[in-house]
Order: structure tokens, then sequence, then C-alpha cells
């Protein structure tokens, strides 16, 4: 391409019997008389815009996040050393870079709002947003053969400094499947199968444990350990219905039994309680018994202590002066009722005995006058 344009339209203007030479033998300025020559664009920026068009057309270049590593492939070789976050340029049409994400992400294994794709599995390119991949809830067979829905959460990442021989091996958009899903169905199947489905709600807690331990070790098992495991959580244990309806009809007759065992104890209480207090209220009216018993005989015994005071007082003289005593009061007595019989004891000892022996006509006179001699 000619660089002055000017000379580029002289040669293709035809001369006209010398009317366009100017005096002097001088050309005269074509291109609208601007009186000089036209504009050179340098070489430098034809390299320039060349290097833009192609890296707009290949794109040989690609931006690794932070959570992510490439892989380059040369020829379909891929090169053992990943490339970290930042922009990295290759070769198109020989080289390619692919994009793996090494974040933490999660499988959940489970019936209840599942967003499952055709093949009932979404791979990492289906979730990138959220990192979570939905799976159908494992089923498996019990000792004796039914049914049994296991719903399990699953996280895991991918190593990353083994990241490109784990994709060469395993495959971009089926490690998962390969490596996590494939053992922990093989895993859940075989611990499953070694109980009765309805044993399986009361060994829950062994059952996850044993889970998770067999998981990891098959996973860290793998050649290289392409995965780091974090957890393998036991969410839920679907039973069949016919199941469930029999463990429903196991505990309410546990819980009968337990109530009655409740009611058992409390009337046992009840009757140690009763028991106690008819206990208390025999000794209470033992002691009571015993008080009173203690106090009749100490009265006794301070009455057979007077009596024998008054025994051992009494005297001949005493008895003859009490005898002396008492005839006189009767001596008083015959005064007033002269129809009074006295019989006297043998020896003259007292009392002596007194017989009244008037009539009836005789006592009410005999009132009759002893009222006139108190007035």
């Amino acid at each position: 391409m000619p660089a002055d344009m000017n000379d580029y339209f002289k040669k293709k203007q035809p001369n006209g019997g010398g009317n366009n030479k100017a005096p002097n033998n001088r050309a005269t300025p074509q291109g609208g008389g601007n009186g000089g020559g036209g504009f050179q664009a340098p070489s430098w920026l034809f390299i320039i815009l060349a290097i833009v068009a192609v890296m707009i057309f290949f794109k040989p270049f690609t931006i690794i996040n932070s959570g992510e590593v490439g892989i380059k492939v040369n020829t379909g070789k891929f090169n053992e050393k990943p490339l970290n976050a930042g922009l990295h340029f290759y070769v198109p049409m020989i080289q390619k870079i692919i994009t793996v994400n090494t974040k933490i992400k999660q499988i959940i294994y489970s019936n209840e709002n599942n967003v499952i794709g055709g093949g009932g599995y979404k791979t990492l390119n289906d979730i990138e947003d959220n990192g979570v991949i939905h799976n159908r809830a494992i089923p498996v067979l019990d000792k004796r053969g039914l049914t049994v829905h296991i719903d399990l959460a699953v996280q895991y990442q991918l190593r990353a400094d083994s990241a490109p021989k784990t994709i060469e091996r395993w495959g971009l958009h089926t490690w998962e499947e390969k490596i996590i899903n494939s053992k922990v169905r093989e895993v859940v199947r075989d611990v499953i199968g070694k109980y009765a489905a309805e044993k399986l709600p009361e060994m829950r807690n062994e059952i996850a444990s044993t889970i998770q331990t067999k998981v990891t070790d098959k996973i860290q098992s793998l050649e290289g350990k392409p995965v780091l495991l974090s957890s393998v959580e036991l969410r839920n244990i679907v039973l069949p219905q016919k199941i469930r309806d029999k463990i429903e009809q196991l505990q309410a007759e546990k819980q009968n039994v337990n109530i009655a065992e409740q009611q058992k104890e409390r009337a046992k209480q009840e009757a140690q309680k009763n028991a106690e207090i008819a206990r208390g209220e025999a000794e209470r009216n033992r002691i009571v018994a015993q008080g009173q018993a203690d106090k009749i005989r100490i009265e006794a015994e301070e009455q057979a202590k007077a009596n024998r005071l008054i025994s051992n007082s009494l005297t001949p003289e005493l008895l003859q002066l009490e005898q002396i005593k008492t005839q006189g009061k009767f001596n008083e007595a015959l005064k007033v009722n002269k129809d009074a019989k006295i019989f006297l004891t043998p020896g003259g000892a007292v009392p002596n005995i007194w017989v009244d022996t008037k009539s009836q006509t005789q006592r009410t006179v005999s009132s009759q006058r002893a009222v006139s001699a108190q007035q």
C-alpha cells in the first residue's frame, strides 16, 4: 500500500496535453489544493491493531477466581501443576485452560423438596450459584428385604493440588458421581442391610457414626486422596408405612406400660405414706397409753405408800379413841331416832350396825318432829 496517497492519484490520472503542468515544469498539486502530503500511519499501529483483533477473536487468556484452580491442557495432555487464582495466558488451538471449583460443596440425598435433573443427579455446572447438589434419597433393603429410604447430607471439596490428576482420571463432569455418590450409596447399602427396619430408629446414632466412618475411609483410601471430606450427616430414615404403623403401636403400648408403672409407683408411694402415718399414729397411741398406765401405776404406788403409812400409824389406843368417837355419834343419833336398833360388832369394833325399825308412819312423824325441832 503506497505511503503517499497523492503520488498514487497522480499515477492514476491521465495527462492532457500539458494542461496540468504548472509553470517551470512543476506539477500542479492535486487532492483539493491542500498544498501538503497525505497522512502516513506508522507501522507499529497496525501491529497493535492486529494483536488486539487476535486477542478479541481467539481470547488466549482466562481469569481464575478465588476458590478455583485452572488446569492447562497442552494438545490433550493435562499439566500436573494447577493454576492458582489470577490471569493466565495460553496458545489458542494448541492449549486450553479448564477451570474447576475447589470450594466446599454439598450433596443432599432426600425426597423432600428436591430439584432433580432429568437423570436424577445434578452436576456442579448446573448449580454453580449455591454449590448444592440435590439427589434422591438412597433406597436400600433392610435385613429382611424391606425397602428403606435414607436421607443424607455430604460436604466435600476437590483437593486443589491434585485437581489435574483427578479431572484427568475421573472426568470433569463425572468425578462427583464416581467418587462421592457411588461410595456413599455403597456404604449405606452395606450398613443398613445389617439391621431390621424397626430397629433403625433406636440404632440411629450408631448407624450415623458407622456410615460417616466407612464413607470417610473409602474416599480417603483412593489413590492421591482426590477429595477432602468434611462431614457425612444422617438426616432421616424413612421406613415403610407398615413398619411405621407397627412402631407407633409399640410406642403406644410402651407408653401405656409406662403410665401403668407410674400409677403403680404412685400407689406404692401412697401406701408407704399411709403406712408411715399409721405407724406414727400407733406409736403416738402407745406413748399415750404408756403415759396413762404410768400415771395409774404411779398413783397406785403412791396410794399404797399412803396406806402403808396409815397402817403403820394405827395403834390400839388410836383405834379405841376412834371407837369412842363413833359411839358418841351413834348416841347423838339415838336421841333423834329412838326406835333404831344398834348392833355392836363382836369386841366392840367400829363400825356398829344401825337398823331403823320404825314403820313408814313413824318415819313420817319423826321427820315432821325433826323439822319442827329445827324451826
